[in-house]
């Protein structure tokens, strides 16, 4: 079993996974409002937890179908002893090795994409996957412009890519999509990195065509 699974695990029944929603929920809830949902849309969280995002999402009445995915099998246990409603899937897979033949209309990832082992080839993947127009929206807390997260690979002991928001880009830019950030803070939190730096919301649209040479 590989360190980042065994650590979710552990996770997931020592109430890390509370906590995890306790810590971002506020500054997630903020971006996700900033969300037009005009239209039917089927969505996919990777890195899902205890699938709080999931269930969040599948209060939007024009939310068809939500998907959480974890690599580890404890978080997706527990999400489905939570699950509130049949617009609500969950499954133990990774990113880069799931084969689902479906496309979304979004795909988010809150504090999950810096533990895959390739960030290119899990952006590939997750490009596919859009729809044509799409959007992938990106949340880490820990980036290298952060210097109060830059320290958490050490304090969690497992492998960690720590990049700056320029070399976010560039990763999302390379995959395809065309590239912008949003800073959310959260100007009353106890924490420095969420009054001072916030999260960081890396969002990727996938172009409505795609052009070939």
């Amino acid at each position: 079993m590989d360190e980042i699974r065994k650590t979710f695990d552990e996770w997931a029944e020592n109430g890390r996974a509370e906590l995890m929603e306790k810590e971002h929920g506020k500054n997630v809830i903020k971006f996700l409002r900033t969300i037009s949902f005009e239209k039917p849309f089927t969505f996919l969280d990777v890195g899902c937890g205890n699938g709080w995002v999931v269930r969040r999402i599948a209060q939007e009445k024009l939310c068809k179908k939500v998907i959480g995915i974890d690599k580890s099998k404890k978080m997706i246990n527990q999400a489905n002893k939570m699950k509130k409603s049949k617009k609500e899937k969950f499954v133990n897979e990774d990113i880069q090795s799931w084969k689902y033949k479906g496309k979304f209309d979004y795909i988010f990832s809150m504090e999950s994409l810096y533990y895959v082992d390739s960030i290119d080839e899990s952006l590939k993947a997750i490009f596919q996957m859009l729809k044509p127009g799409g959007q992938f929206f990106c949340g880490t807390d820990y980036y290298a412009d952060n210097r109060y997260t830059a320290k958490w690979a050490k304090i969690m002991k497992i492998q960690m890519h720590l990049h700056s928001k320029k070399e976010w880009k560039e990763f999302f830019n390379r995959a395809g999509f065309k590239t912008k950030t949003k800073q959310i803070k959260d100007p009353k939190g106890n924490k420095k990195w969420k009054r001072e730096f916030g999260t960081m919301f890396i969002i990727g649209q996938k172009p409505e065509r795609q052009y070939s040479n």
